[in-house]
């Protein structure tokens, strides 16, 4: 081969695999992106060692509303892990598209208003579930224990810092 075949051939090969990553990064079953974020439907969910009810369960998730981040899919099962990084398989009847965050920092400031100076309307405590509601690149309005407000994207854990929701 010449060299010019060389080089396309391996334009091509690069090509090709690039292609290839970026149809791994859709799920097999849903071809929703991998990884995402859900939340957990059921107020009880088994986390199995592997995709089907036969697998031992390795622990059960008691907290209704808990984001968690799909990794993988197969049939009826998705791959999740929680914000410690711990994971397993979980029935996807078990989850739901709604989305929600884990408060990352002690005594967060809530904000009336995507703004550093806003009227501080609520401190929510590191633990925290709340539900999303939008995010912009910098800022999260989300719904807590009956308060709505603005807080960093950075101070939750169920949205990257890279997405925008509405």
């Amino acid at each position: 081969m010449s060299r010019v075949s060389n080089l396309l051939w391996a334009t091509l090969l690069v090509a090709a695999q690039t292609l290839g990553a970026a149809a791994q990064d859709r799920g097999s079953v849903t071809k929703l992106p991998l990884p995402r974020f859900v939340s957990m439907k059921a107020s009880e969910g088994n986390v199995r060692r592997g995709p089907s009810s036969t697998h031992r369960i390795d622990w059960i998730f008691k907290r209704k509303d808990i984001p968690l981040e799909i990794t993988a899919e197969h049939g009826h099962w998705r791959r999740i892990r929680d914000r410690d990084g711990a994971g397993g398989w979980m029935h996807y009847s078990l989850l739901s598209g709604v989305r929600t965050a884990i408060i990352e920092t002690d005594m967060l400031e809530m904000k009336a208003q995507p703004d550093p100076a806003a009227l501080v309307v609520a401190q929510l405590e590191m633990g925290v579930i709340a539900r999303i509601q939008e995010c912009g690149l910098e800022w999260c309005q989300i719904r807590s224990a009956g308060y709505r407000g603005w807080v960093h994207k950075t101070d939750l854990w169920g949205v990257k810092p890279d997405e925008t929701l509405e």
